[in-house]
């Protein structure tokens, strides 16, 4: 999608703080970040959401099981983290393109006090 902010991050077409890459997946930090550790792990190809015929259980099971590694790297497995998927607008999703919020570095108690 050409309009696609995250597609554009992907192709590097716009800048970001990228933690990893491959040829499948780019994980970044997030621009506004709800805490101290804040990264988004995208598609490099355009799924809009998990209810996207394109998110097949191979991809997001590849994708999932990129977490615990970047939770690793990212320094914040051993106190744990939070793993995040908004989907759909009353889900919370505003952007339409498939993205993992990883969030660790304090606590996160669900529901917020």
């Amino acid at each position: 999608m050409s309009d696609c902010i995250f597609c554009k991050i992907a192709k590097h077409e716009i800048p970001c703080d990228a933690v990893y890459e491959d040829d499948d997946f780019l994980a970044f930090r997030d621009i506004n970040p709800v805490a101290p550790t804040h990264v988004l792990l995208i598609p490099k190809q355009h799924v809009s959401s998990l209810l996207d015929e394109g998110a097949k259980a191979e991809m997001l099971g590849r994708m999932t099981a990129l977490v615990p590694k970047l939770a690793e790297q990212l320094g914040i497995a051993a106190d744990g983290f939070r793993l995040v998927v908004n989907t759909g607008k009353e889900g919370g999703q505003t952007v339409h393109h498939l993205h993992f919020h990883i969030l660790g570095g304090r606590s996160l108690q669900w529901p917020p006090g």
